[in-house]
């Protein structure tokens, strides 16, 4: 697990045929995430099946994907190898249900990644729909094409001794070292059956890792937050958050809704500092673009991150009860506490620290003036910064001789800015 815990950002990627729809059907547009549009329309798998057609994957670029993702300050990626949808977006014999054969782009772009990511430094994971398949009889989810008394607890297992097992094992032995297989939806998968999967996916890739979506009742390798949503206390078991940068998942031109960067960094620092990973979504045209949007905020996440990144990579939260505050959070990593800063605190006093704090300075910026009070005899301990007006985000750097050793019940911040 080390790699993860201290890689702490990622890019999920939504990738498949409808990122060539767009989230439009017959003139109508999804009132929801376009990867859905399927099930939202009930459309008959024969007819869905015509939008590979449309998948050209013209500007898809191996190379300038990882460049955009290590860019961004992102340490590992998980892709779409198949979604609800069924489609396999890589080169899988099961079927001719995949990428390379029914469409245009008549390419495997997993295999291009794969190739591409050792050199920017990014751990490849791929994203397998494991109990939700629209296009087969015995898995969940496709009602219109298949009655639901034909969706047998046997018709189950077959699917998923069939085109699950074949596929997963295309994937974790024809595209190299792959970190990740990234679950998703388990509905009706029992707890067995989830155990016969991650000894499947032991067997054959003994350090890939596996998350929490897998089955719902144990977190296995890594738990998975709730989509956009941040913990509500520390995560005492590794863990990840997924959120979109708009609302859609899947690529929806209509989407505008997109958070700024600020709102992109606080929600990673809300993670970091409850001991959580950020993997963050983008969803591709069906040409392989990235949409310009979601470009300036992987370049903003990136600017900062290359001037902050120590207050991410390989921290966690600090030994306080509370991370969260009004103005930011707190992240730590051996002695020194990082103050991720959205609103200027002005006056912060922090509560709760032992260590003698060395220094404290804005990263890239200049000094903050600090002063420590303690009352041993209770325990009490406060260390004051005056923060000088600069433009946020910023962080703040506090050095403190040790790691840090603290008074576990401190609430840790107030401020008077």
């Amino acid at each position: 697990m080390s790699w993860f815990e201290n890689a702490r950002f990622g890019m999920f990627i939504h990738w498949g045929l409808y990122s060539a729809a767009g989230g439009c059907w017959k003139g109508m547009e999804t009132p929801w995430v376009s990867e859905w549009m399927m099930s939202k329309f009930r459309i008959p798998r024969a007819e869905y099946r015509t939008l590979a057609s449309s998948f050209t994957g013209e500007n898809f670029d191996a190379e300038r994907w990882m460049r955009t993702i290590a860019g961004a300050g992102m340490k590992y990626l998980v892709i779409t190898s198949k979604h609800h949808d069924g489609f396999a977006m890589f080169d899988s014999s099961y079927d001719d249900y995949n990428v390379v054969r029914l469409t245009p782009f008549g390419r495997d772009p997993l295999k291009e990644l794969a190739g591409a990511a050792p050199k920017y430094g990014v751990k490849l994971g791929f994203y397998y729909s494991h109990v939700q398949d629209w296009n087969e009889p015995g898995a969940a989810g496709n009602t219109w094409d298949f009655p639901q008394d034909a969706k047998t607890d046997e018709a189950f297992q077959a699917y998923l001794d069939g085109k699950v097992k074949h596929q997963l094992r295309e994937l974790l032995t024809n595209y190299g070292d792959v970190s990740v297989l990234w679950f998703d939806m388990p509905g009706r998968i029992s707890c067995e059956q989830a155990r016969d999967l991650r000894d499947f996916v032991r067997d054959l890739a003994p350090r890939c890792l596996v998350n929490g979506r897998l089955d719902y009742r144990q977190k296995w390798d890594f738990d998975s937050l709730g989509d956009n949503l941040l913990p509500f206390e520390k995560c005492t078991f590794p863990s990840e958050g997924c959120g979109t940068m708009n609302e859609s998942w899947g690529y929806k031109p209509s989407d505008h809704h997109y958070r700024t960067v600020p709102e992109i960094l606080k929600t990673m620092a809300g993670l970091v500092s409850c001991n959580a990973n950020y993997l963050l979504n983008v969803g591709p045209d069906g040409m392989g673009n990235f949409p310009p949007e979601a470009c300036r905020i992987l370049e903003g996440t990136g600017e900062f991150l290359r001037r902050n990144g120590e207050a991410l990579y390989g921290a966690s939260a600090p030994p306080m009860v509370s991370t969260a505050h009004l103005w930011g959070n707190v992240t730590c990593r051996g002695g020194d506490l990082y103050f991720w800063c959205f609103r200027n605190p002005g006056r912060l006093d922090y509560y709760g620290i032992r260590n003698q704090v060395e220094s404290a300075e804005i990263i890239g910026g200049e000094k903050v003036p600090f002063e420590q009070y303690s009352r041993d005899e209770y325990d009490f301990h406060r260390l004051t910064m005056f923060v000088p007006q600069t433009p946020t985000p910023f962080v703040i750097r506090v050095k403190c001789k040790g790691d840090i050793v603290c008074d576990p019940y401190a609430y840790g911040a107030s401020s008077k800015g």
